[in-house]
């Protein structure tokens, strides 16, 4: 399960690879979102930067994402909007932020607006 690894390899501070952000988006911990473990990060609140949002992606939104990444090869955000509405409907850096992961795992590489498996 990749949620296990990113349980073992994704530290609370870490930053999260992100294709056009202008500040970084950090890892905050583990926590819950929509009724369910999630992977909960901080992004920048460019009106009050000391206080940043909180978004989150749950465990089985990473693993749906990653069977998306492995049986296709690829991780696009049309498939993302339409197959994971709610993780979707939370924000548009959800998409970023799954593949980011993907990225500081080594299974995946940002190419042309999507993630491709490595």
């Amino acid at each position: 399960m990749i949620t296990d690894r990113i349980t073992n390899e994704v530290e609370k501070g870490l930053t999260i690879p992100k294709p056009n952000a202008t500040q970084p988006f950090k890892i905050k911990g583990w926590g819950t979102r929509r009724g369910e473990a999630a992977l909960v990060y901080y992004i920048p609140n460019h009106t009050h930067p000391s206080k940043p949002y909180e978004k989150g992606v749950t465990i089985t939104e990473f693993e749906k994402a990653y069977q998306q990444l492995i049986k296709e090869g690829k991780f696009e955000r049309k498939w993302f909007n339409g197959n994971m509405v709610a993780c979707s409907k939370e924000g548009g850096c959800n998409f970023t932020t799954i593949g980011g992961i993907f990225e500081l795992l080594g299974v995946a590489t940002y190419e042309y607006g999507q993630y491709i498996k490595k």
